[in-house]
């Protein structure tokens, strides 16, 4: 499992708290090696508390605010190539998800999140049942071993509750239930099937995972 790092340890909650676009895409260079200049544009007022180099989550990948004009109410990031490859939707224009990094003092309202993204998903299935939306996602194998009914997942930078999960040979399916105001509050309202989605495994699982396969060389 490889998650795309974070030039600095900030820690998120997968609560949105604004709906941001890519509005421009500049390559930082003339090959694959090179990464994109990103463009933010970000809701009224949203930027007036921020200062270059804090941390910014864009549909769940932590990422350093590079220049700010808060009067434009945009700002922008420098991505890498390997963040670029590692990610969905971060390369092109768009809507996005935004999240400022939590704060000591701040209430917990979703779950402890890295901003690492772990692996990219696959929506299989999203309808609308009843009031809420059935979102289904397959997630690579590799994540797996840390999905659990009941459990905590990011996508796309929201914290969601797993509903099942089902191992099969193409990964792992999981189903999460969107209540309405996660539609109209986050971009989840426009996935579909075929869309790709970033995935954040909870960060007890990861802890979890690590201490029961370490072993001590003697």
């Amino acid at each position: 499992m490889g998650a795309i790092p974070c030039e600095n340890t900030p820690m998120f909650t997968g609560i949105i708290t604004g709906l941001g676009r890519i509005t421009a895409v500049q390559p930082l260079g003339d090959s694959a090696s090179h990464g994109k200049r990103l463009t933010i544009q970000c809701p009224r007022a949203y930027l007036d508390d921020v200062m270059l180099g804090d941390s910014i989550a864009i549909n769940g990948a932590c990422m350093t605010v590079t220049s700010l004009d808060a009067a434009a109410q945009q700002y922008t990031i420098d991505i890498s190539a390997e963040s670029l490859a590692r990610t969905a939707g971060l390369g092109a224009l768009g809507p996005i998800n935004l999240e400022k990094a939590m704060r000591a003092n701040d209430r917990l309202g979703g779950h402890m999140v890295s901003g690492h993204v772990d692996g990219i998903g696959q929506v299989t299935r999203f309808e609308q049942v009843g009031e809420s939306w059935l979102l289904a996602i397959m997630a690579p194998a590799e994540l797996g071993k840390y999905l659990a009914f009941k459990g905590s997942i990011t996508v796309n930078g929201v914290s969601l509750t797993v509903n099942s999960v089902q191992d099969v040979p193409a990964g792992c399916q999981v189903t999460i239930n969107l209540i309405p105001h996660t539609i109209e509050n986050t971009t989840l309202g426009t996935l579909q099937a075929g869309s790709m989605v970033n995935l954040e495994i909870d960060l007890i699982a990861r802890y979890c995972e690590r201490m029961l396969s370490y072993q001590a060389i003697a």
